[in-house]
């Protein structure tokens, strides 16, 4: 049987999710912006209520391409309101749409979002070693770091603790428990 972090059950949208993307580095923009923008969404739901609805909001968001949402208008707006298949929370559309701007624009001046993003973490994950899932915090120095910079350049929905999870989403750190078979894989 294999051993993996509590929260992701075993079968279903988590062990996926778990199993082949949480915690891998990433480096592609279109990705991050992608999980930035999920991230966000999440504030106050499940990430299963997310990942459930990932489709729709590929879909809705144009392949999450930045540029392409940075240029949705009132109707666009209109249109994500009254799209069923993401949560249609009037906040978190607009600052999708605003978090797009922002980060072209710091594509524009670091070259890429990636170049800017993995920064924080001077280049490498960091590998943690918690034994328990209770160990893992919700938020740490370098997500609020990063939140306030964020924050600064006009990015909204992104609290040290939505950075937090962004961060272990896309590799920043690695917060498999030390247990799991992905903290190897992934060390």
């Amino acid at each position: 049987m294999t051993t993996r972090c509590a929260w992701a059950g075993e079968g279903g949208v988590y062990t996926d999710y778990h199993d082949f993307e949480w915690g891998v580095p990433v480096h592609d923009d279109r990705k991050l912006f992608e999980m930035l923008i999920l991230e966000g969404a999440q504030a106050g739901l499940s990430w299963s209520t997310i990942l459930n609805k990932r489709a729709a909001y590929r879909r809705a968001f144009q392949g999450f391409d930045p540029r392409v949402v940075a240029a949705f208008t009132d109707e666009d707006l209109a249109r994500l309101l009254g799209d069923a298949g993401i949560v249609r929370n009037r906040l978190k559309i607009t600052s999708a749409i605003d978090n797009a701007r922002a980060f072209l624009r710091v594509q524009q001046e670091y070259g890429s979002f990636d170049a800017y993003l993995w920064r924080s973490v001077g280049g490498q994950p960091l590998q943690n070693g918690w034994r328990t899932l209770a160990e893992i915090p919700a938020q740490t120095p370098e997500s609020a770091a990063l939140s306030k910079d964020l924050v600064r350049r006009g990015f909204r929905f992104v609290g040290p603790t939505i950075c937090y999870a962004f961060m272990q989403a896309v590799g920043l750190v690695n917060d498999h428990v030390v247990d799991c078979y992905r903290y190897q894989e992934l060390a």
